[in-house]
């Protein structure tokens, strides 16, 4: 389209917003393009971090400018980039010195990349490919049945090992007791450690409870 006069909102929009199209560009880099756009005459007037292969001077095809005026600012809505990509944008009207519209600060953001981000950790935590622990090698997994037991203990009581304190760690090693947790050579070093107590303190409780049973 052949324009004979510039737009006189140009030199307004360029001066007071293109630095904040390059700030923030530069803080999401390389992930977001932010364009500015002139609606006096429906052009796009700059470009920060070009990833949609516009140019200055394109037509802006923006529609319906005073609605969105009168919200200020739309979104975040989805769009399509030109290479197939999910782009997630907002946009913000801009305003001169009478507070008419005058442009509109559109910032897009490749959220393609996280999706095949996502992609790749599904794939990583659904385990493809993996198999059952091979029974010859963990017959006698004590640490793991510990391991079991003690998340189940604290799942039941909406718990963590962080927020434990000396009753609760006290009634966890009674429970762990009960299942024949201690069975295993290094079972009380491994429980001691695991609960942030002293081996000592185990070995007492464990030794009180065994003397209990034995009565």
């Amino acid at each position: 389209m052949h324009r004979t006069q510039p737009s006189p909102v140009k030199d307004l929009l360029l001066n007071r917003y293109a630095h904040i199209a390059d700030g923030i560009a530069a803080l999401f880099h390389p992930y977001v393009e932010v364009v500015i756009h002139d609606l006096r005459d429906q052009t796009v007037l700059h470009i920060a971090h070009n990833l949609s292969r516009r140019e200055p001077g394109d037509d802006s095809a923006l529609e319906e400018i005073p609605g969105t005026a009168r919200e200020r600012v739309v979104g975040p809505y989805e769009k399509l980039n030109w290479d197939g990509r999910r782009m997630r944008s907002v946009s913000a009207v801009l305003f001169d010195d009478q507070a008419r519209p005058a442009g509109m600060m559109c910032i897009n953001f490749n959220i393609a990349v996280f999706d095949e981000m996502r992609g790749a950790l599904d794939i990583l935590l659904q385990g493809a490919g993996v198999r059952p622990q091979p029974a010859e090698l963990f017959r006698d997994d004590w640490q793991e049945r510990i391991n079991l037991f003690l998340h189940g203990w604290l799942r039941e009581r909406g718990a963590s090992l962080n927020t434990l304190g000396r009753a609760q760690k006290r009634e966890l090693v009674d429970a762990l007791h009960a299942e024949g947790a201690f069975s295993g050579k290094s079972a009380v070093n491994y429980v001691a450690n695991v609960l942030g107590m002293g081996r000592a303190t185990v070995y007492k409780r464990i030794k009180e409870l065994r003397e209990a049973e034995d009565q």
